[in-house]
C-alpha cells in the first residue's frame, strides 16, 4: 500500500526543538484559528526518564486525549527516539523506520501507531499496553518526541522503507484519571548511565625554513557513548597551539584563531561512538627554534562522563631538517641550506605541498633552474666586459709602437 507523503516541514518544525532541557511542548494552533467545532488531540502522560542503564529497557506511558468538542474517527501516534534508543517490541498496527540526521537533526527511529477508534471529547486514552524501548550500548544524553493527529503522518523520505511491526496490535483504553494530554508533540529527554572518552591526537612535522608542511590533528569520541549537545551549546571543543617558529598559512574550518592558538569546534552536535574530527593545517616554517613543540587539547570545561583524561593532550613536535637560518623567517639563500645548491632548501615559498605532504608544483628542481639562469647571465656579461677591456689594452700598445 502506498504511503502517503511526508509533511517535511511539519516535520522540521517539531523537531528543531530537539537537543533542549527538560520537557517541551509545542502547542496546537491558536484557539483564533481553530475549528471551534474540530476535534484537539494532545498527547502526554510521561515526564523525563533519567538513570537508564545501557541494556535495560523501559516503557512509555502515553496518554491521549481530545479537548475538541467533536469526535476524532482515528488517531495516529508517533514516537521518534534518537540513536542511543531503539524499540524492543513493535505492535502490528506500528510501523518503524530508520531516518538518517539532516536539517540539524540527529539520527533516530520513529515508530508511527495507527489506532482505528473514535477518541471522544473529555476523555483520555493510553495504549493498552505501552510501547517498550531498549537502551543501547552507546546510549547517554537521547531524546524522545511525541505526536498525535488524526491522519497518517507518512514516511519519512530521508529514512528506509518503513517495518511493520511483528507483535500482537493493540488500542487506546481509557486512562486513570489524571493522565491529562498536554500539547500535539512533546519533546522530553531520555538520560542514560555511560561514559564516553573523549580523545585528541597529535602531529609529527618535518621541514626545511621556508616550506609550508601540512599539519593534521585529530579529535575522537572512542565511545561507548554517542553525545549529543544541546541546541544552541558546543559539543566540544580543541584547542591547537602550532609549534614556535611557524605560521599559520590556511586554517580548517570550525577553527578561529584565539591568542598564539586555535578554538576549533565540531561540524555536528552529535558526536557517534567511533566518531572523529579532522583539523588539517598548512604550516609554513619560517625559522628553526630548538626544541619547538605545539599541542593539541581538549577545551578545560568539566565533563564528567570522561573520566581518562591522560588521552586529553597531545604534542606536536617539529623537526627542521636542512640547515635553515636559526634567526629570521624565510630561510637562507647561502650556506648548505640555500636554495641555489638545489640540496633542498626553499626560497620562501617557491614550492607547496598537498594535502598528502607531497610536493605539487616542481619543488626543488624549480628552485635550481630560477636560481641558475641568473648566474649563467652574470658570468656572461662578465666575460664580455673582460674581453673588450683586453681589445682596448692591444689597440693602445699597437698605436703606441707605431708611433
Amino acid at each position: 500500500m502506498p504511503m502517503p507523503p511526508h509533511n517535511r516541514r511539519a516535520s522540521r518544525a517539531a523537531v528543531a526543538a530537539l537537543g533542549a532541557a527538560g520537557l517541551i511542548t509545542l502547542a496546537a494552533a491558536p484557539a483564533a484559528f481553530a475549528d471551534e467545532t474540530a476535534p484537539e488531540l494532545v498527547v502526554g502522560g510521561i515526564e523525563p526518564i533519567d538513570g537508564v542503564q545501557p541494556g535495560s529497557t523501559f516503557d512509555l506511558p502515553v496518554t491521549v486525549a481530545n479537548e475538541g468538542t467533536e469526535a476524532a474517527e482515528k488517531v495516529w501516534v508517533t514516537y521518534a527516539v534518537t540513536r542511543g534508543l531503539d524499540f524492543a517490541e513493535v505492535p502490528s498496527n506500528c510501523r518503524t523506520q530508520q531516518v538518517r540526521s539532516y536539517d540539524e537533526m540527529p539520527e533516530r527511529w520513529t515508530a508511527v501507531c495507527g489506532f482505528d477508534q473514535a477518541v471522544e471529547p473529555g476523555v483520555v486514552y493510553t495504549p493498552e499496553r505501552p510501547l517498550r524501548v531498549k537502551a543501547l550500548d552507546r546510549a547517554f544524553n537521547d531524546e524522545l518526541l511525541l505526536r498525535v493527529g488524526e491522519n497518517d503522518p507518512g514516511a519519512d523520505e530521508n529514512g528506509t522503507l518503513p517495518v511493520a511491526g511483528t507483535a500482537p496490535a493493540v488500542k487506546l483504553v481509557e486512562a486513570p484519571a489524571g493522565g491529562e494530554g498536554s500539547a500535539r508533540v512533546v519533546i522530553l529527554p531520555v538520560t542514560s548511565v555511560n561514559t564516553a572518552d573523549y580523545q585528541v591526537t597529535g602531529a609529527a612535522l618535518r621541514g626545511r625554513v621556508g616550506e609550508t608542511v601540512p599539519m593534521k590533528v585529530e579529535f575522537t569520541n572512542a565511545g561507548p557513548a554517542w553525545f549529543m549537545a544541546k541546541v544552541g551549546e558546543p559539543t566540544a571543543r580543541v584547542v591547537i597551539t602550532p609549534p614556535a617558529g611557524t605560521s599559520v598559512v590556511k586554517t580548517p574550518g570550525f577553527c578561529k584563531a584565539k591568542g598564539d592558538a586555535y578554538e576549533c569546534g565540531m561540524s555536528q552536535r552529535a558526536l557517534n561512538e567511533g566518531g572523529r574530527e579532522t583539523y588539517n593545517f598548512q604550516l609554513k616554517i619560517d625559522k628553526r627554534v630548538a626544541h619547538a613543540k605545539g599541542s593539541v587539547a581538549l577545551s578545560t570545561e568539566a565533563r564528567p562522563f570522561d573520566p581518562d583524561k591522560s588521552n586529553d593532550k597531545a604534542d606536536i613536535t617539529l623537526d627542521v631538517t636542512g640547515g635553515g637560518s636559526t634567526g629570521s623567517p624565510g630561510g637562507s639563500t647561502s650556506g648548505s641550506g640555500g636554495s641555489t645548491g638545489g640540496s633542498g632548501g626553499s626560497s620562501g615559498g617557491a614550492s607547496s605541498t598537498g594535502g598528502d605532504g607531497t610536493t605539487v608544483n616542481g619543488g626543488h628542481l624549480a628552485e635550481t633552474g630560477s636560481s641558475a639562469l641568473p648566474i649563467t647571465g652574470v658570468a656572461a656579461a662578465a666575460a664580455v666586459v673582460t674581453g673588450a677591456g683586453m681589445l682596448v689594452i692591444v689597440r693602445r700598445r699597437r698605436a703606441q709602437s707605431l708611433n
